[in-house]
């Protein structure tokens, strides 16, 4: 009984851990597919906990964000914290700027350092992007990102 217990509870957190790296802006799903697979979780279970988890945040995200910014720019750190984190996003977001909707699926779609569904989000209120063009870009990207992430994972699984 005692090992059922433990077993089930190292399962959740597992799990739990998926989800979680896939919230964050720096791992997102890119990390937490890796350490699902890694970590013995069914695959498609990894998959869609990560797809899932890297949505969760960013979606409430895309409509509080500007009240967070002004917020921030009542503070002196916090003025500089958000006036470096739009120069820093507008400067990596040239191809949102140019093809609005597909632009945004790429950015979030392949997966390089400092693009994902985080950044993507930022850039699309700051370009002033459409919601529908937004949610569209953002659910296909971050599909088009598991879909990636999930190649090379299990390419590399496979291969050793």
């Amino acid at each position: 009984m005692k090992e059922q217990i433990i077993v089930s509870m190292t399962g959740l957190s597992k799990e739990l851990g998926t989800f979680i790296l896939a919230m964050l802006p720096i791992s997102e799903l890119r990390g937490a597919i890796p350490y699902g697979v890694y970590n013995n979780l069914p695959f498609f279970k990894v998959l869609g906990i990560s797809i899932v988890g890297n949505l969760v945040p960013v979606i409430p995200l895309y409509f509080i964000l500007n009240r967070v910014l002004i917020f921030l720019g009542r503070f002196r750190y916090g003025k500089k914290f958000s006036d470096w984190l739009v120069r820093h996003t507008l400067k990596r977001s040239k191809v949102i700027e140019l093809y609005e909707m597909l632009g945004l699926i790429i950015f979030i779609g392949i997966p390089l350092p400092i693009t994902g569904a985080w950044t993507g989000t930022i850039a699309s209120v700051l370009l002033k992007l459409r919601p529908r063009y937004y949610f569209v870009g953002l659910i296909c990207g971050v599909l088009l990102a598991a879909f990636i992430v999930s190649l090379v994972v299990l390419f590399f699984q496979w291969s050793f």
